[in-house]
Parts: structure tokens; C-alpha cells; sequence
């Protein structure tokens, strides 16, 4: 864990989907770099993914959700990760994973459409920026990079004035797996047919709970990004969107899931790029944290401070950047949330910036025009 004296180059500082939604766009760079920037909509529990179990109040303030960790794997002194998260320990072990504690955009209230637009705006408050921070950001590579959306609609980071297609396959119908079958069974023979409806069954996948069939459905979305990742002249950058991180009961069980989800997600899309993963960097971060304390009904509400995970063979991992604010009463941030002590837009701005190498004021200047902080996140990307 870096102490709060190596920290301070770090500051101070789309669509909305269905509880389990999970809808993906993509973007072109002429590159060998690959990036992708996987969104937790609705606010995911940084520290029931990466908890401070060396915080002596980490126990007391977290009662039911600390369980989870009393045989959790360690990742240093301080901090002990999810033990569904098998394939993420394995990157961190291998030096290609690293976590941001305690971190946040500059949005301070609790909407999860008001911070999910600043998330993905790269503003400094809601609605401030009327294009997306992802979408800026190609027009800094190659001129005559495209993006594509594979979604119903494009997410707010991609949009802007950067030329961005979309293609959404018809939903498919609420049909039971048995019915699909028959289906895809009766257009096998029918080249034209059995293509269109190879299309809605991945997006169907792509659509549904991150968590269902066992962590398969998101595994199945990692398979699918990769393939189009490597695809010649195919997308050098991915948004994935995830949904259900609103934990505001049963916490455990449900945040469980999705971090499994989430892990068998990451773990196919390293499979799926394989000598690519070494230039791939994947970002994951979340709108705003959760409270610190349980709530009555086993979960935690709309918080403040976060967790950001870098992922990635280009990424220089084996680390917790943290300038861990305490978990105390008298630490919390309004009496009840993790209190930030990191800039997620000035974690963003250094992210891109070092693996596109771009410079890092021009990157900031163009993605987050508003970012109070001018600090810049160093040695994130492998030398």
C-alpha cells in the first residue's frame, strides 16, 4: 500500500441499464494498444471487493459483509480481495492487476444518473459536458479511427462529435432456453438466417445478469469483446457495460455473484486476446461507493468514496495505491461513507495518457477540462 506521502501525484479530489443489464460498445484505434473500460452501473461496494481488513474498525463498521474475508486471500497488510475474484488474484499475483482505493469522480451527491453522466462526461458536475470523456479521446488518435456501438443506443462516453456507429440486433422474445434451441436448430441449414439469429443470441448474452448461469453469460461477453478486439482491422478500444451493483439488500449473495461475474468476464477476455493481453490495459470503475455501515436489510446504500481496478499486460500491477483515509467514525465522509482521498478523472487522465502515450496535460485538457487536480498518476503502465 503507498502511504499517504507517495500518494499526493494522485489529488484530492449512458445509458442506464436494468438491474442485471449488460450492453457493450466499442471503438476503433489504429493501434496495437487495446483499451477497455468496463462501467459497474449502479454503484459497486469497493470495500466488500477489496477489503481494509487491516483497518481496526473494518470488522466493527462492516458486521454482516466482513465474513466474506475472514479467509480471504491477502494481497498486502492492509487489504484482503473477494474470494470469487480467482482469475483478478491471479493478474495481481502476476504484477498485471492493480486496485485504487478510496477514489471518486467529482461528484458528491448520490443519483446514479447524475454520476454515472459525470463518470462518463468526464465533467466536473452533472450534464456540464455534453460529449463523452471516451469519445474525446479519439480525437487524439489516428484521424480516421471509427467507433461502434453494439448496444440499443450508444453510452454517454462515447458519444460526441467523433464519427460512432451503432448496430442493435431485435430483442428476442422472453422465451425459455428449450424454445432458443428449437429455434436455433430449425435455422442451422439457413446460412442467412442462422447469422441473424447467431447476432441476437449474443446480444441477448450480453444483455442479461452478469451474474447468471454461474458467471457463463459474462464470460461468454469477455469472448465476444475479445473476438472483436482482435479481429483484422477490428476495435483496438471496448466499453463494457455491466448493471446490478445497486446492493441495497442481501448484499453478500448478490455482490457475491457479480463479482464472479465480473472475474469470469475479465478472465475470457484475457483468454480471448491472447498475445494482445500484453498491450491491453482494462480500466473498471463505478459511478460512487456505497456506505460503509450495513444497513437494515443486509446491504449498504448509495455511498462516496470507491474501488478502480487496472487490469492488463501492459499494466504495471502487484500494487493497492491507497491513501487510506480510515474506516473510523470520526474518519467517514458525512458520517457514513468511505471518505475519498483520489481523483477518479485524474486516474482516468493518467491511464490513457501513459498507455497511448499521450502527454498528460494535452490528454486532460481535451478529456477532463474541468479536473481541479493537475497531478498525474505515475507508473501505471510497464516500463
Amino acid at each position: 500500500m503507498l502511504t499517504r506521502r507517495n500518494f499526493v501525484a494522485l489529488g484530492a479530489s449512458a445509458v442506464v441499464t436494468s438491474a442485471f443489464g449488460a450492453r457493450m460498445a466499442l471503438a476503433r484505434a489504429a493501434t496495437e494498444r487495446r483499451f477497455v473500460f468496463i462501467i459497474q452501473r449502479g454503484a459497486a461496494d469497493g470495500l466488500g471487493t477489496l477489503a481494509p481488513v487491516g483497518d481496526p474498525a473494518f470488522a466493527g463498521q462492516r458486521g454482516v459483509l466482513a465474513e466474506d474475508f475472514a479467509a480471504a486471500p491477502k494481497l498486502d497488510g492492509m487489504f484482503a480481495l473477494h474470494p470469487a475474484m480467482t482469475n483478478t488474484l491471479g493478474l495481481y499475483q502476476a504484477k498485471q492487476a492493480l486496485f485504487v482505493h478510496a477514489v471518486a469522480s467529482p461528484y458528491r451527491e448520490r443519483s446514479h444518473f447524475d454520476g454515472q453522466n459525470v463518470l462518463e462526461t468526464g465533467g466536473a458536475s452533472a450534464y456540464a459536458q455534453k460529449d463523452g470523456w471516451l469519445n474525446r479521446l479519439l480525437s487524439l488518435l489516428p484521424a480516421d479511427d471509427k467507433a461502434i456501438a453494439l448496444a440499443a443506443t450508444i453510452p454517454m462516453a462515447l458519444r460526441g462529435p467523433a464519427e460512432v456507429a451503432s448496430y442493435a440486433p431485435s430483442s428476442l422474445p422472453d422465451a425459455s432456453d428449450d424454445l432458443l434451441a428449437r429455434v436455433s436448430a430449425m435455422y442451422r441449414e439457413d446460412a442467412q438466417l442462422h447469422a441473424i439469429w447467431e447476432q441476437a443470441t449474443a446480444t441477448r448474452m450480453l444483455t442479461s445478469d452478469l451474474a447468471a448461469d454461474n458467471g457463463r453469460n459474462a464470460a461468454a461477453t469477455g469472448t465476444l469483446a475479445a473476438k472483436l478486439l482482435t479481429a483484422q482491422g477490428g476495435a483496438r478500444i471496448a466499453m463494457i457495460e455491466t448493471g446490478g451493483w445497486d446492493t441495497h439488500a442481501q448484499q453478500r449473495g448478490r455482490l457475491t455473484g457479480q463479482l464472479k461475474g465480473l472475474d469470469a468476464m475479465v478472465g475470457a477476455l484475457r483468454t480471448g486476446l491472447g498475445p494482445l493481453w500484453a498491450n491491453t490495459m482494462v480500466v473498471v470503475a463505478t459511478e460512487f461507493g456505497r456506505t460503509v455501515k450495513v444497513n437494515g436489510t443486509q446491504g449498504t446504500d448509495h455511498g462516496t468514496g470507491a474501488l478502480a481496478m487496472l487490469m492488463g499486460g501492459a499494466v504495471n500491477g502487484g500494487r493497492v495505491v491507497a491513501d487510506w483515509p480510515g474506516l473510523g467514525d470520526a474518519a467517514l465522509y458525512e458520517a457514513r461513507d468511505l471518505r475519498p482521498t483520489a481523483g477518479l478523472d485524474t486516474l482516468l487522465n493518467s491511464a490513457v495518457a501513459s498507455h497511448f502515450d499521450l502527454q498528460p496535460v494535452r490528454t486532460a485538457a481535451k478529456l477532463f477540462p474541468e479536473m481541479k487536480s493537475a497531478g498525474v498518476v505515475k507508473d501505471l503502465v510497464r516500463a
